[in-house]
């Protein structure tokens, strides 16, 4: 129960991953706040299973790219928790239809940061904050990647740079962060989307890889990451990396 008695907030945990991590943690004894945007049905499946199991859950509406929204978010989880020990940043996205140009930015660098910095008066020393994100965005700068994953990769890595500059902050609070990267994961909704811009690539990249994470295997490792000594660059590398990593 490595877990037991803390506070875990993960976003876009209704459904994939993000569900899978909330429901290993509430495994392991944490009281978990199942996120989502859209869907209230899917999210409170999600804790209904975890209630069902023995654990402890509750569900909050929130749209990361909405700043009131998150704000309301703070005092739910304030009032429901008191604080919070572990802060995941799972949800993401930029392939969606309809979205904007600047969408993958908004989402997936400046709502990672609000988020961040409208939690912190809920985290104190010994708290945690992960986030969760792919090789292909950690490592864009060094190694292209697929040209429909090319905006994702970007404003991820981007979103990665702006919450690492408040290492520094958190440090002085006490509060630890960690990145956690990992190649594309089977059965997920990006998988899925890229698949169908970009037939054949999940398996190409399965290929090179060797093998490639299913959903729940990524989230057992998040959920390690969420308890195991920070490595001294902040950052667990999940997999192969050499295709990433060859000078």
């Amino acid at each position: 129960m490595t877990f037991a008695g803390k506070h875990a907030f993960i976003s876009g945990s209704s459904r994939g991953i993000g569900a899978q991590v909330a429901t290993m943690l509430a495994a392991q004894g944490a009281t978990v706040a199942i996120n989502y945007r859209d869907k209230a049905a899917r999210a409170q499946k999600v804790a209904d299973a975890i209630t069902a199991d023995g654990g402890k859950a509750i569900v909050v509406g929130a749209d990361l790219t909405d700043y009131p929204s998150i704000d309301a978010l703070a005092e739910t989880l304030k009032s429901e928790f008191g604080g919070l020990d572990l802060l995941v940043l799972n949800a993401s996205g930029g392939m969606e239809t309809g979205k904007g140009e600047d969408y993958a930015m908004v989402l997936n660098r400046d709502a990672q940061l609000n988020l961040v910095k409208t939690a912190l008066p809920l985290l104190s020393a010994g708290s945690r904050i992960v986030f969760v994100t792919s090789h292909q965005a950690h490592f864009i700068r060094e190694t292209p990647t697929m040209p429909e994953y090319v905006p994702v990769a970007l404003s991820k890595r981007a979103g990665e740079d702006a919450l690492r500059e408040l290492i520094p902050e958190l440090t002085a609070k006490g509060i630890e962060f960690v990145v956690v990267s990992g190649d594309m994961i089977e059965g997920t909704i990006t998988a899925t989307l890229l698949d169908r811009l970009n037939p054949g690539a999940i398996d190409a990249r399965k290929e090179a890889a060797g093998r490639l994470y299913n959903v729940e295997e990524f989230a057992a490792e998040i959920v390690k990451a969420a308890s195991a000594p920070v490595p001294a660059n902040n950052t667990v590398l999940i997999g192969d990396t050499s295709s990433f990593t060859q000078g």
